[in-house]
C-alpha cells in the first residue's frame, strides 16, 4: 500500500504549498472541508518561504562571486605587507630601525619573523597594526621603509578590506535568510500536515485507486515500496 511523506527539501515544501494555494477546488463549495485558517496560514507561508529562498539564492551566489574576487586581492595584500615587513626586518637588522620600534607594530622586539597572513582575517589583523605602527614611527623621525613602501601596503589593504566587508554583508544576509528558512520549516511543516490529513479524511469513502488520484490533486504525494511498484508493473 502506497504512503504518504511530508516534503524532505525546502523546494518540495514549496511545490506542495503551491499545490494547495493555486488549487481553485480548495476555494470552492466543495472544497470547504479545509480549513480556511489553515488555508490562510499556508499562503501566508508559501509567500514567506518563496521570499526566503530567493533571498537566500541570490546572496548566496552574490557571496560566492566575491568569494571568489576576494582570493587574487587577499593574495596581493599579504604579498606587499609580507615584503613590508621582510624590509623592515632587514632595516632592523642593519641598525637602521631600532629593535625598541618592533613593539610599535605589535611585535616582540626580538621578532623576525613574518606573522601567518594566508587568510583574509589574517590580513585584516596585521596591516592595521604595521600601518598604525610604521605611521607612529615617521611621526618619531624615523625614515620611511621603501619597496614597498605603506602607501603600496594601504593601498592594496583597503581594496581588500572593501571587497571583504561587502562579502561579509551578503554572507550575514545569507545566514539570516537560511535562519528565517530554519525557522518557518516546522510551522510549514505542521501546516502541510494539518490539511494532508483533512484532503485524506474527505476522500476516506473512495476506493484506494480514486482515492489517491483525489488526493494527489491537492498536492499529496504518495510513495510505493519497491516490492509494490514491481506488483503494480
Amino acid at each position: 500500500m502506497p504512503y504518504r511523506r511530508l516534503p524532505k527539501t525546502d523546494a518540495a515544501r514549496l511545490k506542495a504549498l503551491e499545490a494547495l494555494v493555486d488549487n481553485k477546488e480548495v476555494y470552492a463549495e466543495g472544497g470547504r472541508f479545509v480549513n480556511r485558517q489553515l488555508l490562510t496560514e499556508a499562503q501566508l507561508f508559501y509567500g514567506q518561504l518563496s521570499d526566503n529562498l530567493a533571498i537566500y539564492k541570490m546572496s548566496m551566489r552574490t557571496q560566492v562571486r566575491y568569494t571568489r574576487r576576494i582570493g587574487p586581492l587577499h593574495h596581493r595584500a599579504a604579498l606587499f605587507l609580507s615584503h613590508f615587513l621582510q624590509v623592515l626586518f632587514l632595516a632592523v637588522e642593519r641598525g637602521e630601525v631600532p629593535e625598541r620600534d618592533l613593539a610599535l607594530y605589535g611585535m616582540a622586539e626580538k621578532e623576525r619573523v613574518v606573522p601567518y597572513l594566508k587568510t583574509v582575517d589574517a590580513v585584516m589583523e596585521w596591516a592595521p597594526k604595521v600601518i598604525e605602527g610604521e605611521k607612529n614611527r615617521l611621526k618619531g623621525g624615523g625614515k620611511p621603509i621603501l619597496s614597498p613602501s605603506i602607501g603600496a601596503v594601504m593601498t592594496h589593504f583597503d581594496v581588500l578590506r572593501k571587497m571583504a566587508d561587502t562579502q561579509k554583508q551578503y554572507q550575514t544576509r545569507t545566514q539570516k535568510a537560511l535562519a528565517d528558512i530554519t525557522r518557518l520549516r516546522p510551522e510549514v511543516d505542521r501546516v502541510i500536515l494539518s490539511i494532508w490529513d483533512l484532503i485524506e479524511a474527505h476522500f476516506r469513502h473512495l476506493p484506494m485507486e480514486e482515492r489517491l488520484v483525489e488526493c494527489q490533486k491537492f498536492g499529496i504525494i504518495y510513495y510505493y515500496r519497491r516490492n509494490e511498484r514491481r506488483n503494480r508493473g
